[in-house]
């Protein structure tokens, strides 16, 4: 079905910028832009289907792409002990923290994780999200890490959303391995990744590369062993210390390097050298009450593309709403609402290795765009919280949340 899609006015973020096409048209053909400008440039031709979209901003569908939106149990207790005094070693040497989240994740059947895991990435895409990563790294056992990875492949099934699932197995030592962790990570190597990946469950593989997880050392072994199953690769680096993770992502070419809030000025250089994207996680460093800043001036110094995700997860950044990762990029970080919005849209799609397809509105890529009654694109990051009224479409297809 060919569509028309007018009355409105664009923000295409073609090459990460704004890119205003004031008074325009889009026409898709079944989940593809045909074309796309200036309404008074539009190719005469019989469109089947005419949307008026009233005047509305349009903007690419925004694209979530660090989550770990599958988990079981709760931890909003420790939330509350943090806030009494208790310290997050406290609460770990009485089995919370990350040990809790495994332990209900192990517990949970798939369809229990289903249910819960649906309704957080029911919030994101009334958010306007249409597109969404989401990592493993709450089973750390390869059963348990195969039951997370089948329920968010089952979420990309069932959801209006594209989903990509990431390998997280190395997220944390598990209890069984305690004072083993270069046995757990050949575990990971030899049995958990390639059993995983040849089910065809797997789009990338990340890992938590930090003083209290695993080292640079130890993340190079995961990192080869992706490289040899054809997998590309991210990480969480440079959060709590400075190990020169996002470094040694570089070298190997990857999508991505998060949170970042320790990263040198060599990292940026050796980051952007690598065309690894910097995705900043505003969430956690709020919700953790953070005052170490992503380098930012060296971050624009030196070309690193920034995307913004939410890093929804039980314990560190419980958030449901992208747009306020928005907000927060720009009150925290001091980006501005430009810069932000690409970090949802160009930015994050490129994270994922999906910028040849998404991430922005042009000709040839795919039509995912929300319509949003707004003023003018920087109302995305201006709002806080709310349900902005919108109309929100994937694949060509206007889809209801």
């Amino acid at each position: 079905m060919k569509t028309l899609w007018q009355n409105c006015h664009v923000a295409s973020m073609a090459q990460g910028s704004y890119s205003i096409i004031e008074d325009a048209a889009i026409v898709t053909v079944a989940s593809t832009i045909e074309w796309i400008g200036p309404r008074a440039e539009l190719p005469a031709a019989d469109y089947p289907q005419v949307e008026d979209l009233e005047g509305a901003w349009v903007t690419p569908g925004l694209i979530d792409c660090h989550t770990h939106t599958v988990f079981g149990g709760n931890r909003s207790g420790e939330f509350e002990q943090r806030l009494q005094g208790v310290s997050y070693a406290e609460i770990a040497a009485a089995g919370g923290g990350i040990a809790s989240t495994v332990r209900a994740t192990r517990a949970a059947s798939e369809d229990e994780l289903f249910a819960s895991a649906r309704q957080r990435l029911t919030c994101l895409l009334r958010d306007g999200v249409t597109s969404v990563e989401i990592k493993s790294g709450y089973g750390l056992d390869l059963a348990s890490e195969r039951k997370i990875l089948k329920v968010i492949r089952r979420l990309g099934e069932e959801l209006p959303v594209s989903v990509r699932g990431t390998c997280l197995a190395a997220h944390a030592l598990p209890p069984e391995y305690v004072g083993r962790a270069d046995d757990y990570i050949e575990h990971i190597c030899a049995e958990m990744l390639p059993a995983l990946a040849a089910e065809g469950l797997v789009d990338a593989v990340d890992a938590f590369c930090e003083y209290l997880a695993f080292s640079p050392a130890q993340v190079e072994r995961v990192f080869k062993v992706a490289q040899q199953l054809g997998l590309p690769v991210k990480l969480h680096a440079e959060q709590l210390s400075s190990l020169h993770g996002s470094s040694l992502a570089a070298r190997y070419q990857a999508l991505s390097a998060d949170h970042l809030e320790f990263m040198t000025e060599e990292d940026a250089i050796a980051m952007a050298a690598a065309g690894t994207v910097a995705v900043l996680l505003p969430g956690a460093f709020y919700f953790l009450r953070e005052t170490q800043l992503p380098p930012m001036d060296a971050l624009r110094k030196h070309g690193v593309k920034m995307a913004i995700a939410s890093d929804l997860n039980p314990g560190t950044s419980p958030a449901l709403s992208l747009r306020l990762m928005l907000n927060m990029a720009c009150t925290l970080f001091r980006m501005t609402p430009e810069e932000a919005l690409a970090g949802v849209t160009q930015h994050a799609a490129t994270a994922l290795g999906m910028g040849a397809t998404h991430g922005s509105l042009e000709i040839g890529k795919v039509a995912d765009f929300v319509a949003w009654r707004i003023e003018r694109p920087a109302d995305l990051a201006y709002w806080l919280g709310g349900d902005l009224s919108k109309r929100v479409v994937r694949h060509g297809v206007e889809v209801l949340i």
